[in-house]
């Protein structure tokens, strides 16, 4: 059965980020279009990235009145800005003629292509219905201030921000895009953190030691040990904090890829959604924190050493200028998506040109690694570019991936071999696959993985969903899945048999292999492709512990502060699965309390 989301329960999961998203439109008056319709509601469908996105468009005489999106099964956190902004676009434009939403290039055409066809069954002139509305006009600049200014609306930012706000502060968080949420929204959502002395701790023969060994060990001890333990030190006390502004795990943490131990804890929403409700809910319950969608910063502001505030630029091109009374936080996330940036400090992959696609956000292009460039902050190991071996060979991004436990699966090229070790480090895997024929993967996991057909993974997708949409593939059999994926059965049989010798017998295997669970021997099989994908920029902006900025010379530029994947020294060359979001959390944190107190 296919995965469908109602809108109705889309929206309430959702409610909370929607109120913190400026739709998009054309803007200003409705183009003349002359249009008469023949009353009524209409609905359609059209093909979206997960399935068909149904429409119902009502519309009077002269004028199309509402368009509603009645279902869809698009991904959380990623399509629900052109869920929800593409139809509101097209009422306030009374045009078809609306941009797509960066990021969700698929679900956006999926919703205008279903409001075509219902407006062509109210008998509109399409053709005239392709004219866009007129640009809004340039609104008036604009001066604000608050004790704290966030650069960046993602999981660091808005951590900072609601922080700073329980530190006493107001708050002002200038977010470039047109939503909340930045790559965190889309991320798994597995965020590592040792409760240490736990029974959990203790049956997983976990300890903070244990994590800091390995984050920094697993960074080849290139990141600062100071920040590793801050990161490790505080992973806990930042899960009990979100608790207490009413965020929900699951009850058991797991091995995510790359993270080396199972100390991974998922949030019970979808992806990192559950980030934002959690935030939103704070902001919407407290007064004193104003988010500024679609203003993007450009400067910071300088006087006698000192920053004091932000220069940005509105949606419509008016100046912005807000001042900080207590100290400004970058929080803009990495640059995963400015190729350039990519390819000028690559020295570790063999290309990361426009064909090696990115799991990040449009967003993510590095602005304010070069406003902190302006002021002089120091900049460290922009060259730690890491990679995933787990990217969408159409769009780069984690969506339609099929694996779940680590221990429950197997990696194989295209003639049905493994050829790497599934639980190693992200590095690691991500060159064996550079070095695969098409530099393509597949992942293979049985019934052990998905029991059912409607068991979802970390994206909220179904393993029946992904094979009806055909970013999967299912066979009875490893034969029969092998004729499916186009590899050679024999090699595909005698790969699972070998790799089932090392389950049954816990041994090491030909590439170190020592994370197992269950045999992969329970049909029904599956399969889905995958390709290397940029995933997180690990070099940026030099912090110490407090989250202050340090500048070229070593010394700490009073009233800056940063946190996030702007941020560059904490990971070392290799980033641990499970940590990005630990470290958002925990430096976003503190960044925004010690700005609140001005430190």
């Amino acid at each position: 059965m296919k995965a469908k989301h109602s809108f109705a329960h889309i929206f309430r999961a959702f409610a909370a980020i929607s109120a913190l998203t400026l739709l998009i439109s054309c803007g200003g008056k409705a183009a003349p279009t002359g249009q008469t319709y023949a009353p009524g509601t209409y609905t359609a469908s059209a093909k979206g990235y997960h399935g068909d996105v149904t429409v119902a468009v009502k519309v009077t005489k002269n004028k199309i009145a509402s368009v509603r999106v009645l279902k869809h099964g698009e991904t959380p956190g990623i399509s629900d800005l052109a869920i929800s902004g593409i139809p509101k676009a097209i009422v306030d434009s009374q045009s078809l003629a609306v941009d797509s939403v960066s990021g969700a290039s698929f679900s956006s055409k999926a919703v205008i292509e279903a409001t075509t066809a219902a407006l062509k069954e109210a008998g509109a002139d399409i053709e005239k219905l392709m004219v866009p509305g007129a640009a809004a006009e340039k609104e008036a600049d604009v001066e604000l201030s608050a004790d704290v200014v966030v650069i960046g609306a993602g999981g660091a930012g808005m951590a900072a921000g609601v922080s700073a706000h329980q530190n006493g502060a107001t708050v002002v968080i200038l977010e470039k895009m047109a939503k909340v949420g930045g790559n965190t929204i889309s991320a798994g959502g597995a965020m590592n953190a040792v409760d240490e002395g736990s029974e959990t701790a203790i049956k997983n023969k976990d300890s903070v030691a244990l994590h800091f060994k390995q984050t920094y060990e697993g960074g080849d001890k290139k990141g600062d040990e100071v920040l590793v333990k801050t990161l490790v030190e505080n992973a806990w006390a930042s899960v009990e904090w979100l608790q207490s502004m009413g965020m929900k795990f699951l009850p058991e943490p797991f091995t995510v890829t790359g993270g080396l131990w199972p100390r991974a804890h998922k949030p019970v929403d979808p992806v990192g959604t559950g980030f934002f409700k959690t935030y939103n809910a704070y902001i919407e319950a407290n007064k004193g924190i104003e988010v500024r969608l679609n203003t993007k910063a450009e400067k910071l502001i300088v006087e006698n050493g000192k920053v004091v505030g932000v220069i940005a630029t509105g949606k419509t091109g008016n100046k912005i200028t807000v001042k900080a009374n207590k100290g400004v936080v970058i929080a803009s996330g990495g640059f995963g998506q400015n190729v350039a940036m990519r390819q000028e400090f690559n020295k570790q992959w063999p290309t990361l040109d426009e064909t090696i696609k990115s799991t990040n956000h449009p967003g993510a292009t590095g602005d304010g690694i070069m406003m902190g460039r302006e002021v002089n902050a120091a900049i460290v190991q922009m060259e730690n570019i890491q990679l995933l071996p787990l990217g969408d060979p159409e769009t780069g991004s984690l969506s339609g991936n099929i694996e779940t436990d680590v221990e429950k699966r197997i990696y194989v090229n295209i003639e049905g071999n493994r050829f790497v070790d599934e639980g190693a480090r992200r590095d690691t895997m991500t060159l064996a696959l550079f070095n695969q024929p098409q530099k393509k993967l597949w992942i293979v996991v049985d019934a052990h993985s998905y029991p059912e057909g409607t068991v979802k993974n970390n994206f909220n997708e179904t393993i029946d969903g992904l094979v009806a949409d055909g970013r999967a593939f299912k066979g009875e059999t490893v034969e029969e899945l092998a004729e499916k994926i186009g590899v050679p059965p024999a090699n595909l049989a005698a790969t699972v048999a070998e790799f089932n010798k090392h389950v049954a017998s816990k041994t090491p295997d030909a590439f170190g292999r020592t994370l197992y669970s269950v045999p992969l021997d329970k049909g029904p099989y599956y399969a889905g492709a995958r390709v290397p994908t940029v995933h997180h920029t690990m070099g940026g902006i030099k912090i110490d512990a407090e989250t202050q900025v340090i500048d070229v010379n070593g010394n700490v530029i009073p009233g800056l502060y940063a946190a996030g994947e702007v941020t560059g020294g904490i990971h070392g060359s290799n980033r641990l699965g499970g940590n990005a979001l630990t470290d958002i959390t925990v430096f976003g944190r503190i960044a925004g309390a010690n700005a609140a107190q001005g430190k």
